[in-house]
């Protein structure tokens, strides 16, 4: 969007005026609103040109935009990409290996991703697609404090899919593993400041002997 006119470059006879804080000065003739700008070391501001008359408003462009473009850069940095991560089971998973697999779903789901959960038959365990429903809804069972399932299961083709998503959302997810590391950096500091200082005291304890 290109910048919007300001004081000289508004060639329209008169304005809607709205000052600094918002209030509503009304309509008057540009002239007079530029006057208006130069006394409080503003500028005059047209924004929406649209309008009949064109809305102005006085302000300071410069920090305007500036704080315009802060808003902007926080939001790139807030956005978030959904990312789905996959995970592959067979019906007759072993314990160990479902023990496995279940972690690494958790594990996605604390960090904010979506979980696509793939049950793979082969053979006659096509003729069984009970199996695959219970061993998800178990995994369902599983994971429940830290994901709720999206889309439930289907059959497609020789698979069967489950889509879990995340209960906490993944900027929220960000923080709070941020918050972790905060936390442990201090403590780990805290620790090393006072082994440092029994180290200290032990040496001058030595030295007095």
């Amino acid at each position: 969007m290109s910048d919007p006119r300001i004081n000289d470059r508004i060639r329209v006879p008169e304005v809607r005026l709205v000052g600094p804080n918002g209030e509503q000065v009304g309509i008057v003739r540009v002239e007079d609103a530029l006057r208006l700008a130069a006394e409080a070391d503003l500028d005059l501001v047209e924004v929406a040109p649209t309008a009949r008359p064109p809305v102005a408003k006085l302000m300071d462009f410069g920090k305007f935009k500036y704080e315009a473009a802060m808003k902007a850069r926080e939001a790139r940095r807030n956005q978030v990409n959904t990312i789905i991560k996959e995970i592959k089971l067979r019906p007759k998973i072993d314990p160990h290996d479902y023990g496995t697999k279940k972690g690494h779903v958790e594990r996605f789901l604390k960090a904010g991703d979506k979980v696509k959960v793939t049950i793979m038959f082969r053979g006659r365990e096509q003729s069984r697609p009970e199996l695959g429903f219970r061993l998800l809804q178990r995994l369902a069972d599983d994971v429940s404090e830290l994901g709720y399932v999206e889309s439930a299961p289907k059959q497609d083709g020789r698979n069967m899919v489950m889509v879990f998503a995340p209960t906490k959302k993944k900027s929220e997810a960000k923080a709070e593993e941020r918050r972790r590391r905060d936390k442990e950096r201090g403590e780990r500091e805290h620790k090393d400041s006072s082994t440092g200082e029994k180290v200290e005291a032990a040496a001058t304890s030595a030295a007095e002997e």
